[in-house]
């Protein structure tokens, strides 16, 4: 099969939850163990950084390979979804795996993935994996795809595993309290591994501690530990505690790493240009400002309305869409009423139909029109600004990926 084809084939295979949310979600990680053995172990081969989280898994992934990157290191990265090309998900000191890895690996085990009908997701962690043994890597940052427990990277036995923060996403598999999500997430901490949390959080943080305390692992709390403040590349207010999440990360693989400060300096201030990182607060033009985020929940639409409002603007333009289970009365609240909105529907099967959306919103008094696509509004939200105006692209990653 050609590199087309091959995604074809492994899009097209069962649940993903990218496509179909909810049923690809798995009770177990029998497939994972399972392709695991069949391709003799190669999580056992490569030492590796475990990141969960709610918000800001990515950006902490992305900033902890870069430092280590910085520092002299071989280093893999495994981050999902993608936003322009399914290879943004498997990186070697920041270059996406090559076509002809992905072909191989599928032609190699296909006869093996349909016998036992493994996910787009199981097939795709397998892939990292294996591309990481046989690179031999010096240490790989995973970030971890849904929940934590349950998620297929769950194999890894970490130097250091790292959950950023809790809140209310993706509720129908992992919990409907910030109690019950905190436990799939805290199911990344093995025995005897040192834990990072990176944002302080009263009502859950007794989840992380228990855990800690079973599984003999030092619990590091980097909102209270990490008081400097570096410079990065990364721009948003958000990306403050992420900064200080992958600093304490570093901190603790300091013990067995060489990293000196110079690295964490100017990993930081080149992540981008180390990883090419996408979507996140990524300026897209300057007269008229424009933007796209990948924050899609509460919790971190709430921060980049907070940096949208910090922005200086004449009026403010939001081309906005979401997924069909995205909870509306939770995040419309936060927008801006002053805003002109272009909603649209990202293009896959989960994406909400964009007349849906507007007649939501407009109960919030969030007013605009409804797009037949996200290029189409992106399109009329360009028509409609002046050269000091702002606008804003974000509202789901799926939205995102269409312009980047």
């Amino acid at each position: 099969m050609k590199y087309q084809e091959t995604l074809d084939w492994m899009f097209s295979q069962l649940p993903m939850y990218q496509k179909q949310g909810k049923t690809a979600f798995k009770k177990d990680l029998s497939n994972t163990l399972l392709l695991s053995k069949h391709l003799n172990n190669p999580e056992k081969r490569f030492k590796s950084v475990h990141v969960a989280g709610t918000n800001g898994k990515g950006s902490t992934s992305h900033m902890i390979a870069s430092i280590l990157q910085e520092a002299g290191y071989k280093v893999g990265l495994y981050t999902s979804p993608h936003l322009k090309d399914f290879r943004e998900r498997i990186k070697i000191n920041g270059q996406p795996i090559s076509q002809d890895e992905v072909i191989d690996f599928i032609s190699d085990n296909k006869s093996f993935f349909d016998r036992n009908q493994l996910s787009f997701f199981e097939m795709t962690v397998g892939l990292a994996f294996d591309i990481f043994a046989k690179h031999q890597v010096d240490i790989a940052v995973v970030e971890v795809g849904l929940g934590g427990r349950l998620d297929s990277t769950n194999i890894i036995t970490p130097e250091v595993s790292v959950i950023t923060n809790i809140g209310f996403d993706h509720v129908q598999m992992l919990g409907n309290t910030l109690p019950e999500i905190a436990a799939e997430k805290a199911g990344i901490i093995k025995k005897e591994i040192p834990v990072v949390i990176g944002e302080f959080q009263e009502e859950i943080h007794h989840v992380f501690y228990q855990k800690a305390i079973e599984t003999h692992s030092n619990l590091f709390l980097a909102e209270k530990n990490i008081t400097a403040d570096y410079e990065s590349d990364l721009k948003g207010i958000y990306q403050k505690k992420n900064k200080k999440t992958a600093i304490q990360a570093i901190r603790v693989l300091q013990s067995s790493y060489i990293i000196k400060e110079g690295s964490i300096i100017d990993g930081l201030q080149n992540t981008l240009k180390n990883t090419g990182l996408l979507g996140r607060w990524q300026e897209l033009n300057q007269k008229p400002l424009i933007v796209c985020d990948t924050a899609h929940n509460k919790e971190g639409l709430k921060y980049v309305v907070e940096q949208i409002q910090s922005e200086e603007y004449n009026h403010l333009h939001i081309v906005f869409g979401v997924v069909n289970d995205k909870d509306l009365n939770a995040v419309l609240p936060l927008l801006p009423v002053t805003a002109t909105y272009y909603f649209c529907k990202p293009n896959l099967p989960r994406g909400l139909n964009a007349d849906i959306l507007q007649e939501t919103a407009l109960n919030f008094n969030l007013k605009g029109k409804s797009y037949s696509s996200v290029n189409t509004a992106l399109s009329a939200a360009k028509n409609s600004a002046q050269e000091n105006d702002f606008i804003f692209i974000g509202g789901s990653t799926f939205v995102v990926a269409e312009i980047v």
